[in-house]
């Protein structure tokens, strides 16, 4: 059976700031109010990050509105959330980070098959040339593409 996935939340620019090296899916703690407005569609995860903390992940950063029919009136949507993971997983995560210039980036939060689930990637920050050969890079191809498209009418 296929698995259904949604995707609620990307964060677009983390490819362009970051040579990412390695994928990992990691499970969220959340609360029940956060789950029904991640369902909605209502996170962002463009300026999140994953930080260790005693040999745990935590998603630090990132916005979920608040639920729209919840109670909680105390309710913080930048507040720090576990992310589940297997032990080994982590374990190489944290020590990869002790690298000069490694970070955990969020990718994307989906659902699959109504569970919340995170995309995170190892990577490297990227300096200006970096980007800038990634931008000429996009340009020749929407160049070519252009070009396809008009020899093809």
């Amino acid at each position: 059976m296929a698995e259904a996935v949604k995707i609620v939340a990307a964060n677009r620019k983390a490819r362009f700031d970051y040579h990412i090296l390695e994928t990992f899916e990691a499970g969220l703690v959340l609360t029940g109010a956060e789950i029904k407005s991640i369902r909605s569609g209502e996170a962002t995860i463009s300026e999140a990050y994953v930080r260790p903390d005693k040999e745990e992940l935590f998603l630090l950063n990132a916005y979920i509105l608040p639920y729209s029919h919840s109670a909680d009136k105390e309710y913080d949507p930048r507040r720090p959330r576990k992310l589940l993971m297997h032990r080994r997983e982590i374990n190489k995560l944290i020590r990869e980070l002790e690298t000069k210039g490694m970070t955990i980036v969020p990718l994307q939060i989906h659902l699959k098959n109504g569970r919340a689930k995170i995309e995170i990637a190892l990577g490297k920050g990227k300096a200006a040339p970096d980007k800038r050969q990634d931008i000429k890079k996009r340009e020749g191809e929407r160049e070519i593409a252009r070009e396809l498209s008009r020899r093809s009418k």
